[in-house]
């Protein structure tokens, strides 16, 4: 990959390697709706500049509509310069009928991805890190040989790497299509070595620098390679330098701490309806996702760090444009779906490019977008994960009117309108209001050629 780019010259069109199984590609898959790539030639009008300013009965309504789709609970916070939203719809716990609430601490998962990357990037402003160095370099006990020598840092930043995800054997009954795993490592503690040891034994999935693919193992690499030249302790250090810097209150790394800290929903896990009725996975040991996923957060906090980035707050000019130099990454029809820069992508709205991430881990979901200088923002977290049912042949996902209707919210959210489209067929209906009363009579398993899932990362993610 080049050092840097200027901004008229184009980015090289990568991609998306095939997964190397298919419940890689389904696990913690598809967070983010289908939403279409960034454009250089989008037209930019938000916020009050074009005379957009929030619509809190709509917005309200929105939100409702997510939850009346079969999502249990959902909870936002949206802004427009000095103008805010805060608001949520539906239930916190199924089981008790408490209602969410908008400032709920959340898992919010790969968003923690870009946190990393700023702190990577900030150690590359003191000359700590060069970007195009190869990892090797600084962690040769990590990534040693050949590949320590091709790959360079930026290319675990952008996902260029090559590098296997550890994910599917960390939790290696999802490899067989079941969701044991799940249970028998909720409180289990596992060192990054360990994660990374289980992405590099695996081959290297293309030549570095030459394709793209989304995997774990980078970013949790990343956070080694922060230990190593800072001598810290890459959350420690995190959280020192990025999330006490934006001026985050309620964001945090719980360590192996299980439980989250202060008032959070329930988080329900229904992996496609293989687990049914869907379980709670509030409570969780993070350290399977490290500095590749384990932050919690509040949608207010996502929308404050996101703006401070965007913004100059925390990085230099020079590292602000390089992370967002991006390659543009291809479905498996060959259109660009999302454009990926370091740690942050770009993708397209119905009033111009916005840039942010989404996440999740087992029960949570999180999506959080910007407008490029930070005043139009949208961030949601929900606490039903992979709602969405299998076809009757078992090999496509059923559209399911939850992902249209927060794709409706998300573009109400950031540009006052929402893009007319062709209703989704309804799937069965579960109710938004409590779990099925009772599973199937026998165990489902994911099918072997399960395609990817309707987000920007519909690959192995967090």
């Amino acid at each position: 990959m080049p050092h840097t780019r200027p901004a008229d010259r184009p980015v090289p069109r990568l991609r998306r390697a095939a997964s190397a199984t298919a419940v890689a590609i389904a696990l913690l898959a598809g967070l983010a709706p289908a939403a279409s790539a960034a454009s250089q030639a989008a037209p930019a009008v938000y916020g009050p500049a074009a005379g957009r300013h929030l619509d809190r009965t709509r917005l309200r309504a929105g939100l409702d509509a997510i939850h009346e789709a079969g999502v249990y609970g959902t909870y936002s916070a949206v802004r427009d310069g000095r103008e805010r939203f805060d608001g949520a719809s539906g239930l916190a716990d199924v089981s008790t009928g408490r209602k969410v609430r908008s400032d709920l601490r959340h898992r919010v998962g790969s968003v923690t991805k870009t946190f990393t990357a700023v702190a990577v990037l900030q150690q590359s402003a003191k000359g700590r890190v060069d970007l195009d160095r190869p990892v090797g370099d600084y962690v040769p006990e990590l990534l040693p040989g050949e590949r320590g020598r091709k790959v360079t840092v930026r290319m675990l930043l952008n996902h260029t790497s090559g590098i296997y995800d550890y994910v599917g054997d960390a939790f290696p009954s999802l490899l067989k299509g079941t969701t044991e795993s799940l249970d028998e490592h909720r409180y289990r503690t596992v060192k990054p070595a360990e994660l990374i040891g289980y992405g590099v034994a695996r081959p290297q999935l293309f030549e570095p620098g030459t394709e793209w693919s989304y995997s774990n193992t980078n970013y949790v690499l990343l956070g080694e390679v922060l230990r190593k030249v800072t001598g810290q302790d890459p959350e420690r250090l995190i959280t020192q330098d990025v999330i006490r810097r934006a001026g985050l209150r309620d964001t945090y790394f719980p360590g192996a701490d299980p439980f989250i800290r202060g008032a959070h929903a329930r988080m329900y896990e229904s992996f496609y309806g293989i687990i049914d009725p869907p379980r709670d996975y509030s409570d969780y040991n993070m350290t399977w996702a490290g500095t590749a996923g384990a932050l919690v957060s509040t949608t207010q906090d996502l929308n404050t760090f996101y703006r401070a980035l965007l913004r100059g707050d925390l990085l230099p000019r020079r590292q602000l444009d390089q992370m967002r130099t991006t390659v543009d990454v291809k479905d498996e029809t060959g259109a660009v779906s999302m454009r990926y820069g370091l740690g942050i992508y770009s993708l397209d709205t119905p009033c111009g490019p916005v840039w942010g991430h989404d996440g999740g881990v087992f029960g949570a979901g999180t999506w959080t977008l910007s407008s490029p200088d930070g005043t139009r923002q949208f961030a949601i977290g929900y606490n039903l994960m992979k709602y969405q049912r299998l076809n009757e042949s078992g090999t496509a996902l059923d559209p399911h009117p939850a992902d249209a209707a927060m794709r409706d919210y998300r573009d109400l959210s950031l540009c006052g309108t929402t893009t007319p489209r062709t209703p989704d067929p309804a799937p069965k209906k579960r109710s938004a209001e409590a779990p099925a009363a009772e599973a199937p009579a026998a165990p489902r398993v994911l099918p072997p050629n399960l395609p990817a899932l309707p987000g920007p990362l519909s690959g192995p993610l967090l």
